[in-house]
């Protein structure tokens, strides 16, 4: 039989990354490509301890349907804790409960765009975020990323010169894949941009807590007085991205089109995981697992930088983070990238090509991205050792 596919996803391609994660499962590559958690950060022993409770004390409760928005201590308890500590959350907004914050991305583009429509990007950006973008229709333009973030001149150009373009989308903390921080100008001039042109923001924040140098900076949503900004936040990087547990805060005329299109995905999203986040950050020391989180990460990130100092420069560049689990690393012009990644991926390593994060993937690319979070420091020493050997042969 002949199977034709929709218009929507027959131009969809999978991800270069979970393509990458077929060649990591063989025991002998050392995979620097995937973007987990530290196996030491997951606190098992306290959620081992909530979920026996959950299911002694109230099993029903646990394998029961649930209302679509969320479980509603969990929803105020982030409600009161986003507003007092991130100063998230006006009188206008709303929050809701997601199957991590990948389903942010899928429900606003699902209520916002039709096809055609445009959404403008960082580039490089997040694989995940603009598949859902693209398998909708929307047409992606992409604006370049500095050290400080998003190129403002370029966002103001793509905003005068592109049609229909319903949000721009952001990952101003240890974005991923570049690592790199927004600075606060910049974030106060996106949001100025945004609201000149009558478009609006989503603000994607799933490393904002693991910040391990440096001082924190408020978020774009934070000073949100027009109501044009759709936060994204996750408890994947801080509790177990398993669980699949997400949540937005966005103006309710938005959020109530998202529980509408939620309800004909998923129903709701898993309860026991709602419950189990609600009792862990509620009736646990948060604020202590982060912090235990921020050591844990602090240590790894600097391991990882003196191993490319080491071995890889100067004919590898990357500039130094701050926090979140990646590190983008620049080849020297006239280098073939993807030719590298593939000789790294035979000689036994695996980084992802940077291609695999711009709106346009044949657009050149001299990047690569590589995570330092999920491989153990003898893993992480030889998968640069290795890197390294393959860079002496290539990079004269």
């Amino acid at each position: 039989m002949e199977y034709v596919f929709s218009e929507r996803v027959s131009s969809l391609k999978p991800s270069a990354i979970r393509e990458i994660f077929k060649y990591a499962a063989d025991p002998s590559v050392v995979s620097l490509s995937a973007g987990n958690p530290a196996p030491e950060a997951f606190p098992v022993k306290e959620l081992t301890e909530i979920s026996a409770r959950l299911f002694n004390e109230n099993p029903i409760s646990v394998l029961q349907y649930s209302v679509t928005e969320g479980y509603t201590p969990l929803r105020n308890f982030l409600k009161d804790y986003m507003l007092k500590k991130h100063g998230i959350g006006r009188s206008f907004d709303e929050l809701i409960i997601t199957s991590g914050a990948q389903q942010v991305m899928d429900l606003a583009t699902k209520s916002l765009c039709n096809s055609g429509d445009k959404v403008i990007c960082e580039a490089p950006s997040f694989i995940g975020s603009l598949n859902s973008f693209r398998s909708f229709g929307a047409k992606l333009v992409g604006v370049p990323v500095e050290s400080d973030g998003m190129n403002i001149e370029a966002l103001e150009n793509a905003l005068k010169n592109n049609e229909n373009v319903k949000f721009i989308y952001t990952i101003p903390n240890f974005q991923n894949p570049s690592g790199v921080t927004m600075s606060l100008t910049k974030r106060k001039a996106l949001y100025e941009l945004a609201k000149k042109y009558g478009v609006l923001i989503i603000e994607d924040n799933p490393y904002g807590d693991l910040r391990y140098s440096g001082e924190n900076l408020p978020s774009i949503k934070s000073f949100d007085d027009d109501g044009i900004v759709i936060y994204a936040g996750s408890f994947s990087k801080v509790i177990s991205p398993g669980i699949r547990v997400g949540w937005t805060v966005a103006p309710a005329p938005v959020v109530q089109k998202m529980v509408v299109c939620k309800q004909g995905e998923d129903v709701h999203t898993n309860i026991w995981s709602q419950m189990l986040a609600y009792e862990f950050i509620s009736k646990y020391d948060f604020d202590a697992h982060l912090s235990k989180l921020r050591s844990l990460y602090r240590v790894k990130a600097q391991f990882a930088m003196d191993l490319l100092d080491k071995h890889l420069a100067p004919k590898i560049t990357y500039d130094k983070i701050e926090g979140g689990l990646f590190i983008w690393c620049k080849l020297p012009d006239g280098v073939d990238m993807p030719d590298f990644c593939k000789q790294a991926v035979l000689n036994k390593v695996c980084v992802v090509p940077g291609n695999a994060f711009l709106t346009d993937e044949n657009e050149k690319n001299q990047c690569f991205r590589i995570n330092f979070s999920t491989p153990t420091d003898e893993q992480l020493e030889r998968g640069i050792k290795l890197l390294a050997e393959v860079a002496d042969r290539i990079i004269k």
